[in-house]
């Protein structure tokens, strides 16, 4: 806890009075906080209760907390390129940061058989290649072939699985419970959510159409399009929509490793006071 009060000492009332007062205020406010944000986040996957866990986390755990550790490390990164004014390359990262708060609040409040499932529905490529050496692949005869080989069966063997282990997962299209990310996401959020955020997120993986239009393209007088080489300029607004997905899951980790006690519990209440803050603060400032 002292180092998460290290982080947030500084938000005196004569610190965010000063910095709310104008635009320019409000939005270097915004950077600062969402960096701080990201910075506790990486402070509470290190906490533990060393009587439920004296050293780590075991399999039926550590799932969730490596998904946590994803949402901080790509929080930061989507930081970073708010300094940079960038704003292609966020696109591309807040698609798995909000996939991993979902999944892990989703495995948090599911039955043990779940979790499971999510871990062995990790193993369907690692399957292929393991196909793929049977069928005489060359690639298995090369130095970083044998290494990726080593890696796929050190793994297999840490969960004590082989390759016939996989029928359900198999059966359900490798999905976890069946279910499409949309499903999850319905279920962990609300569906009329999907389309404006995960869902148009995943454009930038994909490359779509409106993707180019957007980002890529300029619309010329005659109708036709050219390149577009220039990056474009980042606004941090969109940082707190994004923030509404990964507080959740914290919670409930802190909760499940009964580790959450009063004070952790008032520090995420002030990062969602604060966001819901900047959010009306943006939407009064900004006209469009």
């Amino acid at each position: 806890m002292e180092e998460i009060r290290a982080i947030t000492k500084k938000y005196d009332a004569e610190y965010i009075e000063r910095e709310f007062n104008t635009l320019e205020g409000v939005n270097r406010f915004a950077l600062t906080f969402y960096k701080d944000v990201s910075k506790i986040y990486d402070c509470l996957t290190r906490i533990r209760n060393i009587e439920r866990n004296p050293q780590g986390f075991t399999m039926d755990d550590a799932p969730i907390l490596g998904l946590l550790v994803r949402v901080s490390k790509l929080l930061k990164e989507v930081i970073r390129y708010y300094e940079e004014d960038n704003a292609e390359i966020i696109g591309v990262l807040e698609r798995p940061l909000i996939e991993a708060a979902v999944t892990a609040s989703y495995l948090i409040t599911s039955p043990p058989e779940v979790m499971e499932d999510y871990r062995r529905c990790s193993y369907k490529d690692r399957l292929r290649l393991l196909r793929q050496l049977k069928e005489g692949s060359p690639f298995f005869e090369t130095k970083a072939g044998q290494r990726l080989l080593a890696s796929v069966r050190e793994k297999l063997a840490l969960e004590n699985l082989t390759p016939e282990d996989f029928a359900l997962q198999k059966k359900n299209r490798w999905r976890i419970q069946g279910k499409s990310f949309y499903d999850i996401f319905a279920e962990v959020e609300h569906a009329d959510l999907y389309a404006a955020t995960y869902g148009m997120m995943s454009e930038s993986i994909h490359g779509s159409w409106n993707e180019s239009m957007d980002w890529c393209l300029s619309r010329n007088d005659d109708g036709s399009f050219s390149a577009y080489p220039f990056h474009h300029g980042a606004d941090i607004r969109y940082v707190a929509p994004t923030l509404s997905f990964t507080n959740r899951p914290f919670r409930l980790w802190l909760e499940r490793i009964q580790a959450y006690d009063e004070n952790l519990t008032a520090q995420l209440d002030w990062i969602e006071r604060v966001n819901t803050a900047l959010f009306m603060k943006f939407d009064g400032l900004y006209d469009g």
